[in-house]
């Protein structure tokens, strides 16, 4: 774990409102002269903390507005088994989020589709076909609450 100070969170918050903020903005919000702000940020990248810079996409405005859960159950919860569906489940674009569960399923993702018919083909032609997918239950939200990539800082 890295230490962080009262700095480098004002700079870590800034930077995830917005990554493609000017130094010279940052530095200004975050009390620091450029060349500081410049190297505390190059710091945090190299320890880790800022893993990499992305452009969020709004899903309605590119045709995947649909979000579905999809909860899978395995025939087996060996590593041969897991470690098959996770390298099958990498290779599908349209899966954004995979998570190993402790609970009910072994594993939940985060699904995007332009309908549910897309997602019908992603469940018949990929999901259900990885060898050992016992089951697929799928979850359709019926509204979105929240959505941040921010994490408290």
């Amino acid at each position: 774990m890295v230490k962080l100070d009262n700095i480098d969170r004002r700079i870590l918050r800034a930077l995830q409102r917005d990554g493609r903020m000017q130094n010279i903005e940052l530095a200004a919000e975050v009390g620091l002269s450029p060349s500081p702000c410049l190297r505390r940020v190059k710091l945090l990248e190299e320890a880790g903390v800022i893993e990499k810079y992305v452009a969020l996409l709004d899903p309605a405005k590119i045709n995947m507005g649909m979000t579905l859960f999809a909860r899978i159950w395995l025939t087996g919860q060996d590593a041969a088994t897991s470690n098959h569906f996770i390298s099958e489940v990498l290779e599908l674009p349209q899966v954004v989020e995979c998570h190993l569960m402790a609970g009910d399923c072994d594993f939940l993702l985060r699904v995007v589709a332009s309908d549910l018919d897309d997602y019908r083909k992603l469940q018949i032609n990929h999901l259900a076909r990885i060898k050992g997918v016992q089951s697929v239950k799928t979850d359709i939200p019926m509204q979105r609450i929240k959505l941040t990539s921010e994490l408290p800082i």
